[in-house]
């Protein structure tokens, strides 16, 4: 039974606790480790601690201020969903202008430190993906289509590169690889917890694919897309990008995420939409870590 949800008006001065909410700390953290990750594999040798250490920090920044718009922009959707209306903005923790204020100097910030003392290439290729989740996705995609987080998937998967670009300043063929990962991990990870949200997309009109296309063929398209996703995973290995602990590693991890997909379609439990989204969380933390291992331990 859903509720009625409205918006609050803000009525006390934030504290940071509010702020860090809404940088959305533990995407940023994972988004962070796999930009280390691309950071690592872009150099054979000792990783350059200056240019690694203000790359984290700028990438962090202006993954934060995409957050953060995200949260402004999406603030009268998250008001009628169960899943986010306890966010800052719909519960009334903080003004609007104060989310601009906050996002906008977290943007221009990150901006900063990765032109002036990274490279001009990393902050760029940043900078357009901060406007592809915060403008592209979040104000256009999200409300267009429902094939949103497939086409806005590359703003998000951008991390490994931005993490390589900065310790090398060059675009390499190996750190659009990762790109491609994350790329196509993201519907199948985003896909189970719309199907377990599908009433909050429904209620908020938002066209996520079980909205439009039913729940059966939600279910179809991610284990699908895990099947691909295995594939893909694979492709570091073919090139000779890593080796025997990562082949192993990640060929476990696949068929975890496909039985997950798998039991999702033809054994599904009032809880199996949420198990298959938190084991992709792992999915892709695992993933990023065994590459870490296998780059400094291959055998």
């Amino acid at each position: 039974m859903s509720k009625s949800i409205s918006y609050s008006a803000p009525t006390e001065k934030p504290t940071w606790q509010v702020y860090l909410t809404l940088t959305k700390p533990k995407v940023v953290a994972l988004m962070l480790l796999t930009a280390l990750v691309g950071m690592c594999l872009a150099v054979s040798g000792r990783l350059p601690l200056i240019p690694a250490v203000l790359g984290l920090l700028g990438i962090g920044l202006m993954a934060g201020s995409a957050a953060a718009f995200n949260h402004l922009i999406d603030r009268r959707i998250d008001a009628l969903m169960a899943r986010t209306y306890k966010r800052p903005l719909p519960s009334g923790d903080i003004q609007p202008w104060r989310v601009m204020a906050f996002a906008a100097s977290m943007g221009v910030g990150g901006f900063v430190v990765l032109y002036a003392w990274v490279n001009p290439l990393t902050a760029w290729l940043t900078f357009a993906s901060l406007l592809g989740y915060a403008v592209i996705y979040t104000l256009y995609l999200k409300r267009a289509t429902p094939q949103n987080i497939v086409i806005a998937g590359i703003a998000g998967a951008m991390p490994p590169l931005l993490g390589w670009t900065a310790v090398t300043g060059e675009l390499h063929a190996n750190a659009w690889l990762l790109v491609m990962i994350i790329f196509i991990w993201t519907p199948p990870h985003f896909w189970a917890l719309a199907i377990h949200r599908k009433d909050d997309y429904a209620k908020a009109d938002i066209p996520m694919l079980p909205v439009t296309h039913g729940i059966e063929y939600t279910k179809t398209s991610v284990l699908l897309y895990t099947i691909l996703l295995a594939l893909v995973c694979l492709m570091p290995v073919l090139v000779g990008m890593s080796g025997v602990i990562y082949a192993i590693g990640v060929s476990l991890l696949s068929l975890g995420f496909i039985a997950h997909a798998w039991k999702l379609k033809y054994h599904p439990q009032p809880n199996s939409a949420m198990e298959t989204f938190k084991f992709s969380i792992y999915h892709l933390m695992l993933l990023f870590l065994l590459l870490l291992v296998d780059h400094y331990l291959a055998f």
